[in-house]
């Protein structure tokens, strides 16, 4: 037995199909169906059923399959781990960014960290994701992506996930340069509790801006009056500039729109991006190569 023979059983079980299974290993059929009946032949057992139309597995093959696809797993950690001491990385990380987070990525340098990876790491594919924080966080338990650009909602990080903030700014109401609001003139901030009855423009549910806004909110005893949400900051200032209500926002976002802005107070709130991975470690060499790179590069703001 070697794994050569096991890759080949596999796929053979994957495509239900000699001839397909031969294509998919740049192989001819009859060297693939010899190599597959030499396996059967020193397990003593056959594994797939050949009388029909399409190859299945017998009732041997079903219990063998897994553990065939374990070892054939262990086999690439072996080689990717021995590749990471030489250098050569090979693989895929999928990298996770929550909406919105895409088109401020240059503010952090996230798009530069990732081009210097590729070109230090070309064997390394890098697949990227966008969603809310809520279903980062939760595809980050399932496996499904590496890491992940999240807005945090809560103070303490969420179990099982590790994190490192990015950025952590004071939490705005952004509004249009006659709203009344602004009075007096030279006012700097406003308390929770003078929203109430204002229509609001915010992320939507899910992200972490929002998380802290409607936990603030609950807790001041109402319930906010959201007129708009999308999931990008720089559409709620243009939306707030014109009128439609007012913008919660991170400090600094409303300034290129022309807009007034004032800290939100009683309670201070805050909006925070980080880097979020499972606290029990990565998937690959790979993937822990580019967060230890994204940790030492990307400076918090």
């Amino acid at each position: 037995m070697d794994v050569r023979q096991l890759r080949y059983f596999v796929t053979v079980a994957e495509e239900a199909n000699f001839t397909r299974a031969a294509a998919r290993l740049h192989l001819a059929q009859p060297g693939l169906s010899a190599q597959v009946r030499r396996l059967e032949k020193e397990l003593g057992h056959p594994l797939l059923d050949r009388s029909g139309r399409s190859v299945t597995l017998t009732e041997v093959g079903e219990a063998v399959l897994p553990y065939a696809r374990a070892a054939l797993a262990a086999v690439e950690a072996v080689r990717q781990t021995a590749e990471e001491f030489t250098g050569l990385l090979r693989g895929q990380v999928t990298l996770g960014l929550v909406s919105g987070a895409a088109a401020a990525a240059d503010e952090f340098g996230l798009a530069a960290v990732l081009a210097g990876f590729h070109e230090d790491h070309p064997k390394v594919e890098i697949a990227l994701t966008e969603d809310t924080s809520e279903r980062m966080l939760a595809a980050l338990h399932r496996g499904e992506i590496d890491i992940a650009v999240i807005g945090l909602a809560d103070e303490e990080p969420p179990p099982g996930v590790s994190l490192h903030v990015l950025v952590d700014v004071p939490l705005v109401a952004a509004v249009a340069p006659d709203d009344p609001v602004l009075t007096p003139p030279d006012r700097t901030s406003i308390p929770l509790r003078e929203l109430r009855d204002r229509p609001l423009i915010s992320l939507p549910r899910g992200t972490g801006i929002r998380g802290v806004l409607d936990r603030a909110c609950a807790q001041a005893g109402f319930r906010p009056r959201i007129a708009f949400e999308a999931a990008a900051p720089l559409f709620l200032a243009q939306l707030a500039v014109r009128g439609l209500g007012v913008a919660v926002l991170p400090a600094g976002t409303a300034s290129p729109f022309g807009l007034r802005t004032l800290e939100i107070a009683e309670p201070q709130l805050r909006g925070r991006v980080a880097l979020a991975w499972r606290t029990n470690g990565l998937s690959s060499p790979a993937a822990t190569v580019l967060l230890d790179l994204l940790r030492t590069t990307l400076s918090p703001t």
